[in-house]
């Protein structure tokens, strides 16, 4: 009988899990209170891109700028180089630029990743490669990034007994980690700084998108939108389309939405959680 009532306690757990973990996309509420975005915002988004593709100078910053919305860059030094003068200019136009490493290590199950697995790496050799970004990406733009960009989401070295996470390691080097393929917003009261969640953009029209916002605006958090190319179509491509959308709405006072930057957004929660903005 012991044994029968451990086994229904189990499956009621499990059943919870499920449960909260669908509780987002129903819309259930679970609030945090005792957090209050600026200006008496309901939430907080920030869009952000990988990789410096040239589509984020070519057409995305374009866009972003037309509505003064600032987005989040990670990128890599030598895909950069390609538009040196737009990054340039994406800078001073109040963009964050992000680290996204050296070479874009991933797990060698990707067959394009063989040849920089983060199975064969240490914590040590990516201290240096994410060193070395940081000084080139300060070299050539004048800005030291503090905001970082996990390659493929993924966040651990090595493999079997000796895989280590390097979630400790961004949070000693940069103010945020974000990541990839999640599936909720950050809950500003509680999120690990180091290893925020961040929901694909790409491929999305505005519709999906908008059902994500208001739910994550009823509960009031902190959507980090991550995407790739920004262009009209294409694999790996946030819409220019949903992009535009996405602009048009967050900036109406009506809807009660702070867009910004992952670095400015992460300060002020900082701030907050600090006992500042009181």
């Amino acid at each position: 009988m012991a044994r029968i009532i451990s086994l229904i306690l189990l499956f009621s757990g499990f059943i919870s899990g499920i449960s909260s973990a669908q509780g987002y996309e129903t819309g259930q509420k679970k609030t945090s209170s005792d957090f209050h975005w600026p200006e008496g915002k309901k939430m907080a988004i920030s869009l952000s891109f990988d990789d410096a593709r040239l589509t984020q100078i070519d057409k995305g910053i374009p866009l972003l700028d037309k509505y003064n919305i600032k987005a989040t860059f990670y990128v890599s030094p030598s895909s950069m180089k390609q538009r040196l003068d737009g990054w340039k200019k994406a800078v001073a136009t109040g963009h964050d630029i992000g680290n996204h490493s050296m070479v874009h290590p991933c797990s060698g199950n990707f067959l394009w990743s063989r040849q920089k697995a983060l199975e064969d790496y240490t914590l040590k050799k990516m201290r240096t490669e994410l060193d070395s970004a940081n000084m080139i990406i300060k070299s050539l733009l004048g800005v030291e990034p503090v905001s970082f960009g996990y390659p493929c989401g993924q966040k651990y070295v090595g493999r079997g007994k000796k895989t280590k996470s390097y979630i400790p390691l961004i949070s000693k080097m940069f103010e945020s980690g974000r990541g990839w393929l999640d599936e909720a917003p950050n809950d500003p009261s509680y999120c690990d700084m180091a290893k925020l969640y961040g929901m694909e953009l790409d491929g999305k029209s505005f519709e999906q998108v908008l059902k994500i916002i208001e739910t994550a605006k009823s509960q009031g958090g902190w959507i980090i939108f991550a995407g790739h190319e920004m262009n009209e179509g294409g694999n790996q491509t946030s819409l220019l389309t949903t992009i535009e959308a996405i602009c048009q709405y967050a900036t109406d006072p009506a809807n009660g939405i702070w867009i910004d930057n992952v670095h400015n957004v992460a300060a002020y929660v900082n701030t907050v959680r600090t006992g500042g903005y009181r």
